[in-house]
């Protein structure tokens, strides 16, 4: 599919993935306290920061107290029934849910505070025209990252909790690593990452 016209800008999308089971922390991570809200709260102001021309957030684990915290932002949410099967069950959840227009979806991890709007813009200013693009920061490659719509289809396709991965492997030259300075963020997944990122958080 071509790309949008010269003098139109692209219609972007924000995925923040808030569905998690929270099995190895043992309590809903979404609803960490973080800053002056929750954990995923947080994430979801970061995706209005970016002003996308839609948010989604999936949710899935906790879903009714995970859609009450979030009750007042502009995001739409999805709930994904089947957020056991991992990441790509809501990704595909949120794809039924996006708007026609979309020509770039940004992915976000809704456990991941670290990333800022600055990040997503210099995403999104250095992949050219890249149908992916993914972040390579000082120590390796991560989220967000970024899908043109020719690869929509294949993303609804994907499977497991990889298999975002593994599909930037199989187009591999389809792929550009836009350079961002720092450490891959910090992704919430145990007590033990929680008290790293509040660390991050407190005043120096």
């Amino acid at each position: 599919m071509p790309p949008p016209p010269a003098d139109r800008r692209p219609f972007v999308c924000g995925l923040v993935l808030g569905a998690g089971g929270s099995k190895r922390l043992g309590r809903p991570k979404q609803l960490l306290d973080y800053g002056d809200g929750t954990l995923l709260g947080h994430v979801v102001d970061v995706a209005r920061d970016c002003r996308f021309d839609q948010t989604i957030v999936a949710i899935g684990g906790f879903a009714d107290e995970v859609r009450e915290s979030l009750e007042g932002s502009a995001a739409e949410v999805v709930v994904n029934e089947a957020y056991g099967a991992g990441c790509s069950s809501s990704i595909a959840a949120a794809l039924a849910a996006l708007d026609p227009r979309c020509d770039v979806l940004v992915l976000m991890l809704g456990d991941q505070p670290g990333v800022s709007a600055d990040t997503v813009a210099g995403l999104l200013s250095g992949r050219g025209d890249a149908p992916l693009a993914v972040c390579r920061y000082d120590d390796g490659r991560g989220h967000p990252i970024a899908f043109d719509r020719d690869v929509f289809g294949a993303l609804a396709d994907l499977h497991g909790d990889k298999g975002v991965w593994r599909l930037l492997d199989q187009r591999a030259g389809d792929v550009a690593e836009v350079p961002i300075a720092g450490p891959i963020p910090l992704d919430v997944d145990t007590p033990e990452d929680y008290r790293a990122v509040l660390d991050e958080l407190a005043p120096r």
